[in-house]
């Protein structure tokens, strides 16, 4: 338990990429709330990235599993739960592709663990909430790939059909769809928020902006699959976090916002440009500039060509904005990376 009287809310997958942006973020501008933050530590989580929550007196970590059921009630019962920002996912395409087993069991079965046992602990009945807890709210946090591709003037919306191509996106599909289902049948308080590609710090190495930065650092080739051109929309992380901070707080129950940084880019652009950011701020001995290590491979299995969000709902309903534009976004992230690259060197 915690020393005070903050509500307690129960945030998954929080020692990954965004969960670890949000935290901090959270804790900073919120001092009534206390985070319990459960989350297994697979590949992409690491507790390196919350080293600056660990003395805080309103965070707790958990490491577990959130299939476990029996896990989640004592952490609902032990701490008084009284909102839940689920960000835990497998979510590297490439391994969905390779071991999708992982991807349903995480994502789908994990997600209906979550809701189910919320629905029990707030819950008298479906449509009546118990009074301590009416104002409990499931924020499920989801991505942009539920819609599969585009073509090329269109923009994802909120009411752009599903149709998922990978195991990793078909997975996160099926997570919406349970929500949804616990929306519509049990009257429970939920939100969706379906976000474009994130970049900034803490992001796994395995992920292709990092993967641009660490491969020029070390002369190696920097890969590109295919012919480069698939198109992503870049959302700055922390301007994610706000957006989930906004609708969590005050978006309207049974709706999905989409979040978006209108920062339309090739994987060639992205390569390019941090290419030239990197010439200017630590210029290669041995090459006139990174771009020659650029190499092309053989294209990934089911690849989306084109992914573009239309945040207007978020930005009319609720006045979100981004903060960053990918020129400035994308000069902080790579700040971030040399200063980690360079501490893991020395």
């Amino acid at each position: 338990m915690f020393n005070n009287t903050n509500k307690t809310i129960l945030v998954t997958g929080c020692a990954g990429f965004i969960g670890s942006n949000f935290v901090p973020y959270f804790l900073e501008k919120y001092e009534n709330y206390n985070i319990v933050n459960l989350d297994l530590l697979t590949y992409a989580g690491d507790l390196e990235n919350l080293k600056e929550c660990e003395i805080n007196t309103s965070y707790k970590f958990i490491k577990g599993d959130i299939c476990n059921r029996d896990l989640v009630e004592f952490i609902f019962t032990e701490y008084d739960i009284q909102g839940v920002i689920h960000f835990a996912a497998e979510s590297h395409v490439d391994n969905s592709i390779k071991n999708p087993g992982v991807f349903v069991e995480t994502n789908v079965n994990g997600t209906f663990t979550l809701l189910d046992v919320a629905r029990a602990y707030w819950m008298e009945k479906p449509f009546s909430y118990k009074e301590k807890y009416k104002d409990c709210r499931f924020h499920h946090i989801s991505t942009d790939e539920v819609y599969g591709t585009l073509n090329e003037t269109d923009f994802f919306t909120e009411e752009t059909p599903y149709a998922p191509n990978s195991p990793y996106s078909a997975s996160k599909a099926s997570s919406d769809m349970i929500v949804r289902s616990y929306q519509e049948t049990y009257g429970m308080n939920t939100v969706i928020t379906n976000c474009s590609n994130n970049y900034g710090p803490k992001q796994h190495d395995e992920k292709l902006i990092p993967t641009i930065i660490r491969k020029a650092l070390t002369g190696e080739a920097i890969p590109i699959y295919g012919d480069g051109k698939n198109i992503r929309d870049w959302l700055y992380v922390l301007d994610h976090c706000k957006g989930i901070d906004l609708v969590y707080h005050t978006g309207k129950e049974a709706n999905v916002y989409n979040i978006g940084g209108r920062n339309e880019r090739t994987n060639l652009q992205i390569v390019d440009t941090i290419c030239t950011i990197l010439d200017k701020k630590v210029p290669s001995k041995n090459l006139s500039s990174y771009k020659d290590l650029i190499t092309f491979v053989e294209d990934r299995a089911g690849h989306d060509r084109r992914y573009a969000i239309d945040a207007t709902k978020l930005e009319d309903e609720l006045g979100w904005k981004a903060d960053e534009d990918f020129d400035s976004g994308i000069i902080k992230t790579i700040e971030w990376y040399l200063e980690k690259y360079n501490k893991d060197k020395s």
